[in-house]
């Protein structure tokens, strides 16, 4: 509690001459909550009439909704609640009864016999309106984003201004220019964070803070809602005041994670290369996904697969069939070796099961006793609880109450608290178990296939994310080789920091694609052809497609935000695929890649002759991927005819390197 004021009144008919005043008094506190600051108004007397409170929470589209709020809840809710969940932002009653004083016209402390009760973020606040100087008790009139007002507050017991003073060391107040009265909440002196209050739910006082603590919140929170919300928290509440300059909000952006530097093409320390020559993309076709019987063709008597390579570039080209992913998944992943016979994988299945159950039962035995003193395991749950309940709850494997598919999730993602304590749980990582669970329909071996998983995606859920820096460094000089032009419009509009791929990278477009497609993405990504970082490319193929659309119609920041992020759903994979390939083979016989280029996509060597294969230098430097991958394949690979010259800045090799 970080102000408290008690003599803080409802005056339940002011203003009204044909009946006196009801006065309800109540106790006023400011309290400092896990990086949230709320504002609480509670009456003395605790008998709420809990058939007349309503809850206000915020739907899907960000308006305020109010329904008729349980028993239960507002007994919670008087006893002030343990947590301020979204629903709890504010809590008041429809209506009072008026109650004549016994003692005439006096005012007194009386309470009425029901009560306003509200709490609320700072960062629903919208603008504070103040009494005339010199009309009675000073009162303050909070007013909501959504327009929603609040009952005026009666300071009888002291000074209104020391709750102004001490709200101003949370949130930057500005006299309005209409009326010095009110105070508008102004966020354009605060840090990001501020800027992004709207987009979440749940709202926090340092977006770097947010970002390390569950970067999935933070992305995926309210990110579905930015249309219009960035800009208003950028510009004062005042009409009369301006828009804040978009390179203002680019400044902001660059700060949520720092060392997280994108070079400018107006910055010093890079390697200009002239006249590269991509050449145009080729077409290229997808084949059938790999059947059960392929599958079996090309393993032995043992149950040891024979050509590796073949196997790979066949899922590369065409995914699996479903009914074959729950044992060739064990392979992609690196659960299963890709060497091992069937006697090797059963041994290792025996051995794992044993290793599972023995972490299972550290979480499963901590009693409540000790989890009182054990407060990064209570997080963990609480959290994995949460998002368990809100994980692909459309899908029948996880719909409906009291699901096996549920309980499976969370035990699984408790279990991992065990297997990597200090990550721990990280929200987002549901989104990554929910498929692999679906398609596995086994607790154990869901468990080691999503630790795999989590190997290749850890540092995007480290604390200082570090795997999200380079991916969006890497991001912009892919895309800056293979279109200048657009990065340029890019950076022209602030967008040059590509914050709008950052959902694209954290979960591996779970969000962007149906839960189907996300499988077949997803096995695809997994075979590590054509080259490193093909995810990457996948990107560059989606940002490419829509690359028309943007600079013709000439989107700005906040419309360049708003189309990627409605691109969720719509986009076509197997399209997208076949671009992201036809990519990979434009950069791989380049003549001229830029070695930052090179280094992305695992090619040794930077120079790569018209006449030498594609995956071979002069020197014999060798591709990460095989150089018969576009080989032995079933359909064809067809050339377009033509070139493409680019001219371009890409930052030196040593600038990619994070420090």
């Amino acid at each position: 509690v970080i102000y408290e004021q008690e003599g803080v009144f409802i005056h339940s008919s002011c203003g009204k001459n044909d009946d006196q005043d009801n006065l309800i008094a109540g106790t006023l506190r400011v309290i400092e909550k896990e990086n949230e600051v709320i504002v609480d108004w509670r009456p003395l007397d605790d008998t709420l009439d809990t058939s007349n409170i309503l809850c206000a929470g915020k739907d899907s589209s960000s308006v305020v909704e109010w329904t008729q709020t349980p028993k239960d809840k507002c007994s919670r809710g008087a006893d002030r609640p343990s947590s301020y969940e979204a629903e709890w932002d504010m809590v008041t009653t429809v209506s009072f009864k008026k109650k004549p004083h016994s003692n005439g016209g006096t005012a007194t402390h009386a309470n009425g016999e029901s009560k306003w009760s509200f709490l609320f973020s700072l960062t629903d606040l919208q603008s504070i309106k103040q009494n005339k100087e010199g009309m009675g008790w000073s009162y303050l009139v909070f007013c909501l984003k959504d327009d929603v007002k609040l009952p005026a507050l009666h300071f009888h017991h002291g000074d209104s201004k020391l709750l102004i003073k001490c709200l101003e060391k949370h949130v930057a107040l500005n006299e309005s220019s209409q009326d010095k009265r009110i105070l508008l909440v102004n966020s354009q002196n605060k840090s990001l964070s501020q800027s992004f209050e709207n987009l979440f739910d749940e709202p926090s006082y340092g977006l770097l803070q947010k970002l390390k603590k569950d970067p999935y919140t933070v992305t995926m929170g309210r990110f579905s809602k930015v249309t219009n919300y960035i800009f208003d928290s950028f510009r004062s509440s005042d009409p009369s005041h301006q828009r804040r300059p978009p390179s203002e909000m680019a400044d902001f952006l660059n700060d949520a994670i720092p060392g997280l530097k994108i070079n400018q093409q107006e910055e010093p320390g890079f390697e200009v290369i002239t006249r590269i020559d991509l050449g145009r993309q080729p077409e290229v076709s997808r084949r059938e996904p790999v059947s059960a019987e392929e599958w079996a063709k090309n393993m032995d008597s043992e149950g040891r697969i024979l050509d590796i390579d073949h196997i790979k570039r066949s899922i590369f080209k065409g995914g699996l069939c479903h009914t074959l992913r729950k044992e060739a998944w064990k392979f992609l992943l690196g659960y299963f070796p890709w060497n091992s016979t069937k006697e090797e994988r059963a041994n290792l299945q025996k051995r794992k099961t044993d290793e599972y159950f023995r972490m299972k039962l550290q979480w499963k035995s901590v009693s409540e006793e000790q989890e009182k003193r054990n407060s990064r395991l209570r997080d963990y749950r609480s959290l994995i609880e949460k998002d368990v309940n809100r994980t692909d709850r459309t899908n029948k494997f996880y719909e409906g109450e009291d699901n096996p598919g549920l309980i499976l999730l969370h035990d699984i993602l408790m279990t991992y608290c065990m297997y990597d304590f200090d990550l721990g749980y990280v929200q987002g990582m549901s989104d990554l178990l929910s498929p692999v669970l679906y398609v596995m329909e086994n607790e154990v071996d869901a468990f080691w296939c999503f630790v795999s998983y989590m190997d290749q995606m850890h540092q995007n859920f480290e604390e200082q994310m570090q795997g999200m820096k380079t991916q969006l460094i890497q991001l912009s000089t892919l895309l800056r080789l293979l279109d200048s032009g657009f990065c340029s419009y890019l950076e022209s509009q602030d967008s040059g920091y590509l914050y709008f791929c950052f959902r694209w990278l954290l979960i591996r477009f779970k969000r962007e694609f149906s839960f189907q497609d996300i499988l077949r993405l997803w096995e695809v990504m997994w075979t590590e052809l054509p080259c490193q970082n093909f995810h990457l490319l996948l990107c560059c193929a989606i940002l490419e497609s829509e690359k028309q659309q943007i600079m013709d119609k000439h989107y700005g920041f906040n419309e360049i935000l708003k189309h990627i992020n409605e691109l969720s759903m719509k986009i076509d994979v197997e399209y997208i695929l076949c671009k992201a390939e036809a990519i990979s083979m434009q950069m791989m016989n380049c003549k001229e890649l830029p070695q930052a280029v090179s280094e992305i996509l695992g090619i040794e060597s930077s120079s790569v002759t018209p006449d030498s294969d594609p995956g071979e230098d002069e020197s014999g430097a060798v591709l990460s991927c095989p150089s018969s991958l576009y080989q032995s394949i079933s359909t064809p690979v067809i050339a377009a005819n033509g070139t493409r010259d680019t001219t371009q800045q890409l930052s030196e090799a040593h600038s990619l390197t994070p420090a």
